[in-house]
């Protein structure tokens, strides 16, 4: 399945996306338990899905709905730090150094936006920088899972754009939190695809062009620690709840190395193949 959130004449509603050249989007609010909170469905989401299946509401044409953010409330949207092998090498070029071990950092929920928004580039910096990744969104409560079982607690993925802010990233605060957390710098979407639609997590090619011109092109096959390594690690410390967002890392490509950091007016288009595109346009800050 493919679940969108969506708003439609000033509504907020939770709808099946279907088809791939004409996509359209039913509504599900007749479906019982549906809601409008995603990330409140999730627990609940194998008992809904033959209903959300044969779902027979009103339907709409994509363009005409506006795509809200996939999960919008997580209580957690947690993000791994240089776990693409060639992109741990040429962070390195940028002062970077590789960690021994993962290295995660939090990303506050307040930067979450949806898939189209625009995204805000600070006044107070010039190296606003992209990554694109694979959003793992978290199905169940689960606390100690073990690598093998991984991937039993995974709801589906989103495609996800880390933006980051690179001088309050690695400059002006001693962990990562206040560099990835800018407000509009998490933009996630364009829906949720349950995991029960991808044949292999791991080996989904992604790629973000910047103005049409491509920057990232790889494929997740490339991670240092796999997504269900890095579930296992996280759980030793915490409980994952369900509408918990992973960011599981990007690959080589980025701005910092080479100083190619966004401007106002850039267009960045992330795609991951089976997942679909988001795309966001960078504008200045408003008083």
């Amino acid at each position: 399945m493919r679940l969108a959130r969506y708003r439609i004449d000033g509504q907020v509603r939770i709808g099946r996306v279907d088809g791939t050249d004409t996509v359209t989007v039913t509504d599900l609010t007749g479906v019982p338990g549906v809601g409008t909170s995603l990330r409140g469905m999730l627990p609940r989401l194998s008992e809904l899905a033959p209903a959300i299946l044969s779902a027979t509401g009103e339907t709409h044409a994509l363009a005409d709905v506006d795509l809200l953010p996939t999960i919008d409330d997580p209580q957690k949207f947690l993000g791994i730090g240089m776990n693409y092998k060639e992109h741990a090498a040429e962070a390195a070029l940028a002062g970077i150094p590789t960690p021994t071990s993962q290295l995660w950092f939090n990303k506050q929920v307040s930067c979450i936006v949806g898939p189209y928004d625009d995204v805000v580039k600070p006044d107070v910096s010039d190296q606003l920088d992209y990554e694109v990744e694979l959003g793992v969104v978290i199905g169940q409560r689960c606390k100690n899972v073990a690598v093998e079982d991984a991937r039993s607690v995974i709801a589906g993925y989103v495609v996800l754009n880390d933006f980051s802010v690179r001088d309050w990233l690695q400059k002006r605060s001693p962990t990562f939190t206040l560099g990835k957390s800018f407000d509009t710098h998490g933009p996630i979407g364009p829906w949720l695809t349950t995991d029960d639609e991808i044949a292999d997590p791991l080996a989904l090619r992604m790629t973000l062009s910047v103005n049409g011109e491509v920057r990232q092109d790889h494929v997740t096959d490339d991670m240092i620690y796999d997504i269900y390594e890095q579930i296992a690690y996280l759980t030793q410390v915490m409980t994952l709840m369900p509408g918990d967002v992973l960011a599981t890392g990007t690959p080589q490509g980025i701005g910092a190395p080479t100083g190619a950091f966004l401007r106002v007016g850039d267009v960045v288009t992330a795609t991951i193949d089976g997942l679909g595109t988001i795309e966001n346009r960078i504008v200045t800050e408003k008083p």
